[in-house]
């Protein structure tokens, strides 16, 4: 799968997890094999998208994670929020 596949699967559940849709972000950059993707959110948000103790940030880089195995990438994701 592609980065933009997996920016594009990750935009998409995190736009379902929050209050604010329109404010969902997803940058993308490459590091050999490893795509690292920024998942920018309102900070209003932010606590949906982590949950608690990390259990859906958690689930999204799993999900992620297995979706990459299968085209032979590594994807890394961090949570950030904008003022």
């Amino acid at each position: 799968m592609e980065r933009e596949n997996l920016a594009g699967l990750l935009d998409y559940l995190a736009r379902s997890l929050v209050d604010k849709p329109d404010a969902v972000r997803v940058e993308t950059y490459r590091d050999g094999q490893m795509v690292h993707l920024d998942l920018i959110v309102d900070s209003d948000d932010i606590g949906r998208v982590i949950g608690k103790h990390g259990r859906v940030a958690n689930a999204l880089r799993l999900l992620l994670r297995v979706v990459a195995a299968r085209s032979g990438q590594q994807v890394a994701m961090d949570v950030v929020d904008f003022q």
